[in-house]
């Protein structure tokens, strides 16, 4: 059954900051219970990684610069919609109110958002939709393999990049840094070099650094490297990025930096939650004026089942 919007309007409270959503869901102790919860800290800071997430001035240079036929190779890998994500991320707006009004709803030990009444998560199905990555098929099983070959990180490295000297600069401890390899790119890009599958190759690292994998300031681990590199041998990453969402909402309410993909985030916040502003509680969702779909500007290809869910306030031409 549908209910119209005027039937339960006068049931939403409005929302009035995080403090007042502490005082007005006093009853969900479950989140008490954990130590060192950002619930029972009502002073703490979260989200202190915010600012990792904030513009990269040598992204969108270096994506345009891409030739067509690396471009196509990021398309066949599945990796559309974060290219366009990261031609527009520059243009994306982050409401990180409403990210950490969720933030402290989130439950560790259930990889869930407590709300008074039920529980909501992110789903694999719906992150892949999100994203447009290559989805799991139900019931599809993996095939097991009894020999399976050391994961080489050096090498990936050494087919992106055209001198040796490079991979001192690239990297730093166990993590990689993303800037050189964006410059190796446009090198690679202005000298008219042939080797598309390697351009493309290292343009998923950096877009996928940037979008999906923000573990640290401009760079990423030696082991997501090693998850966005298989993305071109046909492997599908929809449960590698969920869980690297989990961890980092896990480590924000404990008190840690915020990382994960938190355009992914924010997508299934805007797909799934009606936000409302306190002073107009209207259909029209005010939080979705600054919403990363309405900066995106370009096709994304998202299922219109991802839409269904707030169809009433919201149609997909929105």
């Amino acid at each position: 059954m549908k209910r119209s919007y005027s039937a339960f309007v006068e049931d939403i409270p409005p929302y009035s900051g995080p403090k007042a959503a502490r005082e007005s869901y006093a009853d969900l102790k479950q989140l008490s219970a954990i130590p060192g919860h950002i619930y029972t800290r009502p002073g703490l800071k979260i989200l202190l990684g915010h600012r990792r997430f904030s513009k990269v001035p040598w992204l969108v240079p270096m994506l345009e610069l891409l030739p067509p036929s690396s471009i196509g190779h990021l398309k066949e890998w599945g990796l559309s919609t974060i290219f366009v994500l990261s031609k527009n991320y520059n243009k994306l707006m982050h409401v990180w109110e409403s990210v950490t009004a969720m933030a402290e709803l989130w439950h560790p030990q259930t990889n869930s958002f407590i709300f008074p009444e039920f529980e909501a998560t992110i789903l694999l199905e719906e992150l892949e939709i999100l994203l447009g990555l290559p989805r799991y098929q139900r019931g599809e099983e993996p095939t097991i393999s009894y020999i399976v070959e050391q994961i080489n990180s050096w090498s990936i490295l050494a087919y992106i990049t055209t001198k040796k000297n490079d991979l001192y600069s690239i990297t730093s401890g166990m993590h990689v840094h993303l800037l050189p390899i964006a410059q190796c790119i446009t090198s690679q890009c202005k000298q008219k070099t042939t080797n598309y599958t390697a351009i493309a190759k290292a343009a998923a690292i950096c877009i996928c650094g940037v979008i999906v994998f923000p573990e640290s300031d401009g760079a990423i681990s030696f082991g997501n490297l090693s998850i966005i590199d298989s993305i071109s041998e046909g492997m599908k990453i929809g449960q590698d990025v969920l869980g690297f969402l989990y961890a980092g909402l896990t480590f924000a309410v404990l008190g840690g930096p915020f990382y994960g993909s938190v355009i992914a985030l924010e997508l299934w916040m805007g797909m799934v939650i009606q936000f409302r502003t306190v002073e107009d509680l209207t259909p029209k969702c005010k939080t979705m004026l600054n919403h990363l779909l309405a900066y995106v500007g370009g096709q994304l290809h998202m299922s219109t089942r991802a839409w269904c869910i707030t169809a009433q306030v919201k149609g997909i031409q929105e």
